[in-house]
């Protein structure tokens, strides 16, 4: 898939850039208020393609509304998608629901598409959507292993005259988690020491069932990549997290959020970065191991309990945890602080530590020189505007890499080295074995 929308289409917020100022400074975090491309004349909104309409993919559609026109809706559950066509903020009756992804990316007309599948197939979906032309929102987790993480940087490299946005919401979280970010980068925690980053555990269950597939799903192609399996309910929709085969259990669910919240504080968000030792032997999985794969297929096979640290070559210990609270506690020579989606807290934030190293200039360098607004609207103005988005495609790879380590030495129970600089797993080969999937015959994804 190459074809290019047309001209028109692919430049369209660009060229209106000089016609209207942007009012969407003043749209606050999560905010329902007008969008900011809603111009009267409808060639001013992007046409979208939602690929994935599910829970999430179906609020992401409601999002995206607010700034297009949502003409097209796909899901292999066509109970999924037939909801969506016929919802009043996604599809309004009007858009054309779809059972496979490629004939969205076939659409000339379409500019954007939002893709909120499964883990295991946001990657081969973004590459196509990439080489199609098309603007990309795709959610967190971006990755299933490593050598993901390099086939999207790759891609997003070639094509970047395309916007790739990562669904990491909490990157705009302006009271608390940039806040945080600030704090940790001006220094005012002194030098950080140890970061602790709870993420709780998967969940455990089985044994499942076997079970007939509905009849509006297509299994097969739910799979994908993945290995053929009869189906469980169980494995499939929400629950698919608690699966390796689809996941990361944990470790890339919430991770993909907290992970990368500590990363991008810590300013080890860049190309080579990362940590160099991570420690899974206190990991503990709900079924029996062996040599990395579960020795049982009908239960949830990701770990539960878990505390996995992480050290960087500068001697900061990032430690990936199940253990409550859920959040991020940074512990710096001058101070320590913790910061979730429910609060901020710590001898810093009570005495105010970041008076007068908090405003409008520190969220726009946060905002990569974009005016902070609300999650989505970064995504539409960095398409009018060109330049980064706060959730780009290269910092949250690196947080990944994180991710994805933590969850090879859970799954062998073993400590593992990392050069960060090489991208490689070193001085074992079982490891490094899991640094990529061979993916089933006809779902490879697209090398650049």
């Amino acid at each position: 898939m190459t074809k290019k929308p047309s001209a028109t289409r692919r430049d369209f917020l660009k060229k209106s850039a000089a016609a209207s100022a942007l009012a969407a400074s003043s749209v606050p975090y999560f905010s329902w208020s007008e969008p900011v491309f809603a111009n009267n004349s409808p060639n001013d909104r992007p046409n979208i393609g939602c690929i994935g309409t599910g829970s999430m993919g179906s609020g992401d559609a409601i999002d995206h509304g607010h700034f297009g026109n949502i003409v097209a809706v796909c899901d292999v559950d066509s109970r999924r998608s037939e909801k969506a066509k016929h919802h009043d903020r996604i599809g309004k009756g009007k858009a054309v629901a779809y059972k496979d992804y490629r004939k969205v990316l076939d659409r000339d007309d379409i500019d954007t598409v939002s893709i909120v599948t499964p883990d295991h197939w946001h990657i081969k979906i973004a590459v196509e959507a990439l080489q199609a032309g098309k603007h990309v929102f795709c959610q967190k987790p971006l990755t299933l292993t490593l050598e993901e993480n390099k086939i999207i940087r790759d891609a997003c490299k070639k094509h970047d005259d395309q916007i790739f946005f990562v669904g990491t919401q909490q990157r705009s979280s302006r009271r608390l988690f940039m806040r945080a970010v600030n704090m940790v980068q001006k220094g005012l925690l002194g030098d950080i020491q140890k970061v602790t980053v709870g993420i709780d555990g998967s969940p455990t269950g089985g044994p499942f069932p076997l079970a007939d597939a509905p009849k509006e799903l297509d299994w097969e192609m739910w799979l994908g990549q993945a290995p053929l399996v009869d189906y469980r309910e169980k494995r499939c929709h929400y629950q698919f997290r608690w699966w390796y085969e689809y996941s990361g259990g944990k470790f890339t669910d919430w991770g993909a959020h907290h992970v990368d919240i500590a990363t991008w504080a810590l300013q080890q968000d860049q190309e080579g970065m990362g940590p160099v030792e991570i420690d899974g032997t206190a990991a503990v999985h709900p079924v029996d191991y062996k040599d990395g794969h579960a020795t049982v297929d009908d239960h949830y096979n990701a770990s539960h309990d878990f505390s996995i640290p992480c050290r960087f070559a500068n001697g900061v210990e990032m430690v990936v945890t199940s253990k409550p609270p859920n959040g991020v506690l940074f512990e710096g020579t001058k101070g320590r602080m913790f910061v979730n989606r429910g609060k901020i807290v710590g001898k810093p934030i009570d005495e105010d530590w970041d008076a007068g190293h908090y405003g409008q200039d520190d969220l726009t360098r946060l905002y990569k020189g974009k005016p902070h607004e609300w999650h989505k609207a970064n995504f539409y103005r960095s398409i009018r505007d060109g330049g980064l988005p706060v959730s780009d495609v290269f910092s949250h790879v690196q947080a990944m890499n994180t991710c994805h380590l933590c969850t090879i030495a859970a799954r062998l129970g073993r400590k593992i080295q990392w050069d960060p600089a090489a991208e490689q797993i070193v001085g074992d080969e079982l490891a490094a074995s899991f640094v990529s999937r061979t993916p089933r015959a006809g779902y490879e994804i697209p090398r650049v």
